[in-house]
């Protein structure tokens, strides 16, 4: 399954989530802090850079940001357990999009 959706490491699934307040964070170095401040903070264009240059930690921040279950998501990617995500389908393989459906979903519904 070829795919351009970036993949989300526990360690940055620590990181947002730490950014969050939420448990199962851990606190990134200084540079990661900036990074983050930087997306959530940016125009839309600077944004689409951000998320060009950091595409695991963007995605991480939108999951936390704009899914209802984004946190519970994080969490567990950040435990290691194996699919975090997964799309009605029943695929648990991923890659997923931002609303959770995988690539095969979304070119079906294209």
């Amino acid at each position: 399954m070829a795919t351009d959706t970036p993949t989300i490491t526990a360690d940055t699934a620590r990181h947002v989530l730490w950014g969050y307040g939420s448990e199962g964070g851990a606190e990134p170095g200084t540079f990661t802090k900036h990074v983050m401040a930087a997306i959530s903070s940016a125009d839309v264009a600077n944004r689409a850079i951000l998320s060009r240059a950091y595409p695991g930690l963007y995605m991480a921040i939108q999951i936390a940001r704009s899914d209802p279950d984004g946190i519970a998501k994080l969490q567990r990617i950040a435990a290691g357990q194996t699919g975090p995500l997964s799309c009605h389908c029943g695929d648990f393989a991923g890659p997923f999009d931002l609303q959770g459906r995988c690539e095969t979903c979304v070119e079906a519904a294209a």
